[in-house]
Parts: C-alpha cells; structure tokens; sequence
C-alpha cells in the first residue's frame, strides 16, 4: 500500500467509511502468558470503533482467573533471571522494542484511529514517544547511573567500635502489574511509561489491557513479544491480560510487587485500599486526578490578554480535552482586563468544533461531569452549545464564585476530563493566596506572568511547589517532555505517591530498592560494587563522588 493509498484509507477510516478488510498483523484476541497466546475463558469483549461505537469485528478473550495467576507466576519465573541481567542486556532489550515499535506499519496506525478517534498526526507523534522512552531508559542503564552505588570502607580501628564494610546498591522489586491508560494508546498502555521504567529495572510485566484500544495493545504487545525472542530474554518478562474486571485479581496477586496505573481517582484509589490490604502490602504509583490551575498575573493579562485567551482555549481543548495536564481552573483578580478575558475565552470556546473522544464512556462521563456542573447554583454556563451532538464532545466554559474556592467545595477540586474549563475571579491577592491554598494536589501549576509581576508571583510560585508536581511559567502544562528533569506526579489525588513520577528517568526509582550488603566476600559483590569498578561508575565512596578503584579488600 502506497502512502497516497493509506492517506485516503485513513481518512475515511476517520470518517466511518472504512476499516482495514486485510492486515499483515495476525490479530487472535487472546492472552500473552510465558511467550504462549493462551484463552480458555468463554467471555468474548467486543473491539468497538470510538467514533460511532460500532464494532470494528475484532472479538478478545476474557481473562480468566486462571490465566490472570499464570501470567503472574509467569512473571514470577522470569524474574528469577530477568532481575540478573546486565544493565547492557536490559539497554539492548529496550532498543530491541523501541526498534519494533518504530518498525509498525501502515495497518497499525489505521487499527488504532478506529479505536480512539485520533489524528494521525497525533499517533505518529506518540509512537516516537513510545519508543523514544524506551530509548532513553536504554542510555539511563548504560550511564551507570541506575545502581546508584555508595560505598563506606570498613574502618577495623575505630573506636568506640569498629566500621564494618557496608555497600549499597539497587535491585528490581519484583513482577509489576501495568494497567494501561485510555488516553495515551502508545505512551501511556502496553510499551508506555511504566512498562518501560519497570522493563529497566529489571522487573518483568503483566499489563492489563485498556478495554478501548485493544486491537492497538495486541498489535503493540507482539512489537514486544518479538523483541523479547530477537534478544533472548525469559519468555514471562513480557505478559498481557484482556479484561475489565480482572485487575482486582491481578493486584492482589502474591507474585505481583508493584502497581502502576493511570486513570481515574475511583479507579486508583480502588487497587491502592486492595494493595493496602493484601497480607503483604505493595506499593501502588497511580496517577488520578488533576485540574491544573492557571493563575493570570495582572500585568501579563494588561499585555497580551487576547493572546492568553486564545492560548488557553487551545490548551484545554487540545485532543478534546483528553489530557490529565488539561488546564480546567483558570484563575484571575477582579479588574477591567479579567473580565476581557472572560468575554475573549467565550468567543473561542463558541468557535470551537465539536471533536470525537477516546470512546462512548468517555464521552459519558464527559456529559456527566457537566452535568454537575450545571446543577450547581453557584457555577454558571458562560458559553458552549448545549446541544449533544452524537459521539462528539462539545466545548464548554463557566463561571463558577471565588468562594467555592475559598470554602474547598468538593465539585471545584474534581476533574471533568474533556474539552471544559471553569474561571473563577478572586476579589484581590489575599483571596487568591486563600483559594490556592485551599486546592488539592495537582500535576501542575500554571503562573502566567510578565517581568512586572514578578515580585507578585514569588510567594505565589512557592505556594504552588507545595501543592503541585511541576509549576510552569509562560507556558501550557499539555506537553510533558520525556527527559531526566520531568515530574509527572504530584500530591494526592493527582497521584497516590507523591514521591515518583511516571515520566522521565526518575521514573525507574519506583521499581528498584535498596541493599545494602555487609562485609560481603568480594567474590560475591556484584559489579557494581566490586572494588576494582570494572563498570567505572561514579560511586559514593566515604562520602566523595569518585570513579577510582578501591585499594582495600571488601570485607575487611
């Protein structure tokens, strides 16, 4: 298929007048356990289009109970040797998926636009985040960094007591369930984020697919499955499970030590209590809930207001709205050009088209959540037709009184994820100060400001560092940039461990653990700890950074 041809496929796959009727991918619907397709179950769940809810004609396998343990024992047996391979192996492994993922073709990217309803443009971009991530944590195991090795010499003549010869090193959890995100089909599910940080840290995987997009999860899952036998690897390092209600199954599995999930606060919190209750408790990393504030500074709004509406309602409409960065709060003191920009954000949100979303219970909840914002009496629809429109979302703007800020009412702290935003005008600074103060965890922060406002947003920016995971100036938080210094986490309910994040080289540290190993026989230290540094790490070594050999014998 000609490029020309698969660009006239694809939009009228857009515009429901087609699906691929042939694919060079071989599509059975059914689990990946141990290297083997497996599905003994009876329950069939349908592949439907996202943007008229129709069956594509793809049918999966309801994991069942029992193949939700084997995928998990599968994990457990592959961890054995997964967790002891070289940083080079496990570097080479994700290079080897990366490679695949950028190797899938055109039947691929048209699977994956029925199931989701989005650009091409958009898939594209995110299939070389996919696997730019999984690149990235390669240079991240070679660097040497991961082992973060520290070292206190044995000090025999000390007194009152002697120092025994200590070492420290990371080491892989263990089996990490994965639950893929609705809203990211490739950065965010099968070979997304946490699937890569878990892979680098030595930790094998049992994903569970997003129901939405699982045409796209098998087809993504075999990019994996033939990187794992090209590099040889154990066969359960990589499992995958179909499913809607097996994940209680999964989380609660003794072989599993870690979760990672992304998507609603109910559905976060629910995994966190069962991992809470397990008779061995494992950590949960799972990002919720956000509303991303954006506070205008008034000598920002005095210079380019017109501008800053425009790019507000860009931001918060950007893939109809599906983005947990999606600015939902706007924030402003009470002046002439506030109230400007509250008539110009109207005007753009009334220019808008209605866009198709992820899937019909998206767009439920979408009309959900507006709907409670309309019933509130003190939120007021400022502009957005209230005319549905079938399988599209509509843009919407309101206004809701600075105190249900100032008071923490509940509905203002929930996200309504799609293309919507509230503004709230605050009488001064000390009420902005308040109802800051008042909001809840968050992703991010946004202060908008110019030079003059400055010496205003000092305190304000230290405000929002409590209450948020990243804080931008000048700029819209919907564009998370995969690199070392990334934070995509924040405190609850933006995610229920403030300490990591999923995006980014940090993100590996949520699946690694430390040891520390007490006057071991040098014959048995790992390299990263032998004295001779044969990895030539920078090692804390007595307190000093240093890439020397050690001249004394461990254990001594």
């Amino acid at each position: 298929m000609t490029a020309r041809h698969f660009t006239g496929l694809y939009r009228a796959i857009e515009q429901g007048k087609a699906m691929p009727t042939h694919s060079t991918y071989n599509l059975s619907g059914k689990q990946f356990i141990g290297g083997q397709r497996i599905a003994s179950g009876d329950t069939e769940l349908i592949s439907l289009r996202a943007d008229n809810n129709q069956p594509t004609g793809y049918r999966f396998y309801q994991a069942s109970p029992a193949e939700v343990d084997a995928a998990a024992q599968a994990a457990a047996q592959a961890f054995n040797i997964y967790s002891q391979t070289s940083a080079e192996q496990r570097a080479d492994f994700l290079a080897a998926i990366a490679d695949e993922l950028d190797a899938l073709g055109e039947d691929f990217f048209a699977f994956a636009a029925q199931e989701t309803a989005l650009p091409l443009a958009r898939l594209n971009g995110e299939r070389g985040r996919t696997s730019g991530q999984m690149r990235l944590f390669a240079e991240l195991l070679r660097s040497g960094r991961v082992h973060a090795a520290r070292i206190d010499c044995a000090l025999p003549n000390r007194t009152p007591l002697p120092r025994p010869d200590l070492r420290q090193y990371r080491i892989a959890l263990g089996p990490v369930a994965v639950f893929g995100a609705s809203n990211f089909p490739l950065a965010f599910s099968t070979a997304g984020g946490d699937t890569a940080a878990a892979l680098a840290a030595g930790c094998p995987v049992v994903f569970k697919a997003h129901s939405g997009h699982m045409i796209t999860a098998e087809l993504t899952a075999q990019a994996i499955e033939r990187a794992v036998q090209k590099q040889q690897m154990p066969a359960g390092v990589f499992n995958m499970v179909f499913g809607g209600s097996i994940g209680a199954d999964l989380v609660k599995h003794p072989a599993i030590q870690a979760v990672g999930f992304t998507g609603s606060l109910q559905g976060g919190r629910a995994l966190f209590d069962l991992a809470m209750q397990r008779p061995q408790p494992i950590p949960v990393f799972a990002e919720m809930s956000s509303i991303n504030p954006v506070v205008v500074m008034p000598q920002a709004l005095a210079q380019r207001g017109k501008q800053i509406a425009q790019e507000l309602v860009a931001s918060f409409t950007l893939g109809c709205g599906q983005f947990c960065t999606k600015p939902g709060l706007i924030i402003g003191q009470r002046s002439a050009a506030f109230s400007q920009l509250i008539a110009d954000l109207q005007n753009h949100v009334s220019a808008c088209s209605p866009q198709p979303m992820l899937n019909a219970g998206t767009r439920d909840h979408y009309l959900s959540g507006l709907q409670a914002l309309e019933r509130h009496p003190q939120l007021r629809h400022l502009a957005g037709s209230r005319e549905e429109q079938a399988h599209l979302a509509v843009a919407q703007l309101y206004q809701a009184e600075s105190n249900l800020l100032l008071n923490a009412d509940p509905l203002l702290q929930q996200e309504v994820f799609g293309p919507v935003a509230i503004v709230v005008e605050v009488a001064d600074r000390q009420q902005l100060l308040a109802a800051l103060d008042n909001l809840q965890g968050q992703l991010t922060a946004t202060l908008l400001a110019d030079e003059e406002d400055l010496a205003e947003a000092s305190s304000l920016a230290q405000l929002l560092t409590r209450k948020a995971g990243r804080v931008l100036f000048n700029g819209y938080p919907t564009g998370v940039e995969v690199c070392e210094a990334m934070v995509h986490g924040g405190p609850y309910p933006a995610t229920s461990d403030a300490r990591g994040t999923s995006v980014g080289t940090l993100a590996i540290e949520r699946f690694l653990r430390p040891v520390c190993l007490q006057n071991y026989p040098a014959a048995l230290l790992p390299p990263a700890l032998q004295d001779s540094n044969p990895l030539n790490l920078l090692r804390l070594v007595n307190g000093e950074y240093t890439r020397a050999a050690l001249h004394s014998p461990a254990g001594q």
